[in-house]
């Protein structure tokens, strides 16, 4: 008899219990408003209906265990908290700004009231907001204002994004002039030959920049090191030279010309020397040293009728 009736209780109990509202302990909504069915399953008719606003994008809140119990009681729901761990947390996507696209904005605007394009922008505590992940965004300046003489600047940045009330943000900082300068792609050894791919263009803040850097490839590709350079290091132009074109003790040829005469001898290098310096030559046969202008690989030109520097 007992076993009877526990079986009809089960019975009789198990549709109700089937339309009790579950817990939903996380819930992640892109939404801008709370709604009861994302606190709970089985929310019934009620369960799209707005119950507050939601986290600002990228924050979460979290739904106490009293506030659910109220909520609850509200829309006619049966539910009631077991424990205080009955909360929910409940979370917001959001992606933040890019820091880049604000400074691009603002160079924009600025450079209309005199700013160099190329300045650098100091933006102290500037914090890129959250707006929701896939909402369409966009961002204005009101009030732009520069002044050339400290180069100080400052605008309100206003930020328009689905699924979020409008923001408006103070903005203010400092331009800071920046310089081109040559920036070494890899390791670079002594004596090697500087090539195009070896180096790229860099902006960096003038005021950091000591004397003496290169500024533009056209000062570098070509050129030979004096010494070994880093990665990511700027090139020093002291420390740039013509390739050689005539090494020391290498055998040459040594061209003298003069009216109506052309003349040619086997000499060695004393030294080295790029296309266009002078070096001296010892001549093979007179065992003469002149001195001449290295004109290629292997070539130096003497003036005819050069005076020997010694024998």
């Amino acid at each position: 008899m007992m076993k009877r009736f526990l079986l009809a209780f089960l019975l009789l109990a198990a549709p109700a219990h089937a339309d009790l509202a579950q817990l939903r302990p996380h819930a992640v909504i892109e939404d801008a408003v709370i709604r009861l069915s994302d606190l709970f399953d089985n929310a019934g008719q009620n369960a799209g209906r707005a119950i507050g606003p939601a986290p600002a994008p990228g924050r979460r809140v979290v739904v106490e265990p009293a506030q659910l119990l109220a909520i609850a009681r509200a829309h006619g729901l049966a539910w009631r908290p077991l424990t205080a761990a009955d909360t929910v947390v409940i979370e917001r996507p959001g992606r933040s700004l890019s820091r880049d696209e604000v400074l691009d904005l603002l160079r924009g605007e600025l450079a209309r009231l005199g700013l160099d394009p190329e300045a650098e922008l100091e933006l102290p505590g500037f914090q890129p907001p959250m707006v929701p992940f896939a909402a369409f965004t966009q961002l204005a300046l009101e009030q732009p204002a520069f002044e050339p003489a400290t180069n100080r600047f400052s605008a309100m940045l206003l930020v328009v994004a689905e699924g979020m009330p409008s923001l408006r943000l103070r903005l203010a900082g400092r331009a800071v002039a920046t310089a081109p300068v040559v920036i070494a792609t890899r390791r670079l050894a002594l004596g090697e030959i500087v090539g195009p791919g070896d180096l790229r263009l860099a902006r960096h803040r003038a005021e950091r920049l000591r004397p003496g850097l290169a500024s533009d490839p056209g000062q570098v590709v070509g050129k030979a090191l004096r010494r070994p350079i880093a990665i990511n290091l700027p090139f020093v132009l002291n420390d740039l030279a013509l390739p050689s074109v005539i090494e020391k003790n290498a055998t040459v040829t040594m061209l003298m010309e003069g009216p109506g005469i052309s003349m040619t001898a086997q000499g060695r290098a004393l030294g080295s020397a790029a296309r266009g310096e002078v070096v001296s030559v010892m001549n093979l046969a007179s065992r003469s040293v002149v001195e001449g202008q290295a004109i290629g690989p292997g070539r130096v030109r003497v003036a005819f009728g050069s005076v020997p520097v010694s024998r």
